[in-house]
């Protein structure tokens, strides 16, 4: 994966109106030359954007892409800290070694993740520009224990963002995806870090698909979506601005009154709810019907014999299905 050095990151500055500019023209505004030009826009499709090239014509971006202003969202979410590192090797990570200088609600941002990683350690595709990536810093006084449920209080404020901003149809799937139309727009990674009897610290990752390019498209192995199918993204950053301030609000009701507050958010948005699934955990896999979530933020699953078993952990795909949805 290449670097987004000063010179490529002007390059790409060019270039993002989406209109062709030709390479003599970038050169003399780069100081470098037309074969220099042509090394630099390789090392940006590198970085998974789609870069077209025509002789006589000179190169342009597939799509036009508006930047993540740092000076933006630094003024938007003060005072908290915002802090955008355009390709990074996961926004997770980064403020998991920088806890001892974070505040509650504080957020890392990136443009393109090289080492972006799911639940179970899965790869997470991230091409340049193409999602939003961002995680955020929070401290829950009461020990790791009273972090049950966190990551469906996420999902709901992140739902209730993006409806905000105008993109409606959102659902959610337990405990942390995002769903559009019945394939995964979005994904939750909560990592923990504590001790016992002693506060605990959280770091709370997404990642959301905006638009992506075809040739990263054909990189993901499961169903997804996009969120460029609800309507023009007009405005990155006023989009995490606002899953920002809404993830902010939802974590401090949760810190006061736990998933409890949520069960009725969440039993609305859940897309999984009433229809027939399979739970996966390690080996074992149990079929019923989902009945939303329980007041700790247990999944409810109704048996064949109409017995009611909950589960805290494991994934759950529509049964009959042999993928990972």
């Amino acid at each position: 994966m290449s670097e987004l050095t000063p010179l490529r990151e002007t390059l790409l500055r060019l270039l993002a109106d989406g209109q062709f500019h030709s390479g003599e023209q970038l050169g003399e505004l780069l100081h470098v030359s037309r074969a220099a030009v042509g090394k630099h826009v390789q090392a940006l499709k590198a970085l998974g954007l789609e870069v077209y090239s025509v002789s006589g014509r000179g190169y342009r971006l597939a799509v036009p892409l508006q930047l993540l202003d740092q000076t933006r969202l630094s003024a938007a979410l003060a005072p908290n800290r915002a802090e955008l590192v355009p390709v990074i090797g996961s926004t997770n990570q980064y403020w998991l070694d920088s806890l001892s200088r974070l505040e509650k609600g504080d957020i890392c941002v990136a443009e393109c993740q090289t080492a972006g990683r799911g639940r179970r350690g899965r790869q997470w595709i991230s091409p340049f520009g193409g999602q939003l990536i961002m995680s955020m810093y929070w401290r829950l006084e009461q020990g790791m224990a009273a972090a049950m449920g966190l990551s469906l209080v996420v999902g709901i404020a992140v739902v209730e963002a993006l409806e905000a901003q105008g993109f409606a149809g959102v659902q959610l799937k337990w405990p942390n995806d995002l769903y559009l139309n019945g394939r995964k727009l979005a994904g939750i990674l909560v990592e923990m870090s504590g001790t016992a009897g002693g506060p605990c610290q959280l770091v709370i990752g997404m990642g959301m698909n905006l638009l992506l390019p075809q040739t990263e498209q054909e990189r993901i192995s499961q169903p997804w979506a996009e969120l460029a199918e609800l309507g023009n993204i007009e405005d990155r950053n006023s989009l995490v601005i606002a899953v920002a301030s809404h993830l902010q609000r939802g974590l401090v009701v949760f810190e006061r009154k736990g998933i409890v507050a949520f069960r009725e958010q969440w039993n609305r948005l859940d897309y999984f709810n009433g229809k027939a699934v399979r739970v996966l955990m390690a080996e074992q896999e149990v079929h019923g019907i989902a009945r939303g979530i329980d007041s700790q933020g247990a999944l409810l699953l109704e048996l064949p014999n109409g017995e009611i078993q909950r589960f805290l952990g494991g994934e759950i795909s529509l049964r009959g299905n042999t993928g990972d949805l």
